[in-house]
């Protein structure tokens, strides 16, 4: 029994670490994609080069993710730096059969309850965007600068909790990132540890 349970433990892990990879390094060049987003139009870091750009990792059912929406308070940072020009891009890797993966049709329908305010919902179900990435969580963030370099990568915010009631006086790492380069100072926080749910690869 011991033997079967150990066997069961490591082929988890096994199927974590084929998915876990490193996300690249902040100060490099942010990996490209091309991704059909919930509109039907193909989506790409590239094509936003000159802007500021915000990779955020996305699942409706992640209670995480609804800590942050639920609350307002991903759509307030949104519409905030999508006035000022930012490039917002949610992704759903979850693949099809698992939590969280949503159809085209789904996902518009969920923008539209959830007044969501990003540039783009991208449906990544063969999770090629995410692991590129590295992406591990539900909300893992980024933070592309108009040179095409990462400059931020990691967690939301600094308090790794599902319940909305944390979100008063937590730093969000995002906001930060974006008002300190924006203003043309260097990111002072650039890499935290990332939470949430798994990506449903």
């Amino acid at each position: 029994m011991k033997s079967k349970l150990l066997v069961t433990r490591l082929s988890c892990v096994a199927s974590t670490a084929l998915f876990a990879a490193e996300s690249p390094a902040v100060g490099t060049t942010a990996p490209d994609f091309s991704v059909t987003d919930s509109k039907g139009k193909t989506q790409s870091v590239s094509q936003y080069k000159g802007k500021y750009v915000v990779l955020e990792w996305f699942n409706p059912e992640c209670p995480f993710v609804k800590k942050h929406y639920g609350s307002g308070n991903m759509q307030k940072l949104q519409e905030e730096f999508t006035g000022k020009g930012v490039v917002w891009l949610s992704i759903d890797s979850s693949a099809a059969g698992k939590e969280g993966h949503l159809t085209a049709e789904e996902a518009n329908q969920k923008m539209t309850e959830w007044k969501t305010k990003q540039t783009a919902l991208l449906l990544d179900a063969n999770g090629k965007a995410g692991q590129s990435y590295g992406a591990k969580n539900t909300p893992h963030m980024f933070v592309i600068n108009p040179e095409g370099k990462i400059i931020y990568e990691g967690a939301i915010d600094s308090k790794a909790s599902a319940n909305p009631a944390d979100i008063t006086g937590a730093t969000n790492y995002v906001k930060v990132a974006l008002e300190e380069s924006m203003g043309g100072k260097p990111v002072t926080m650039a890499n935290t540890k990332p939470y949430g749910c798994s990506v449903k690869y």
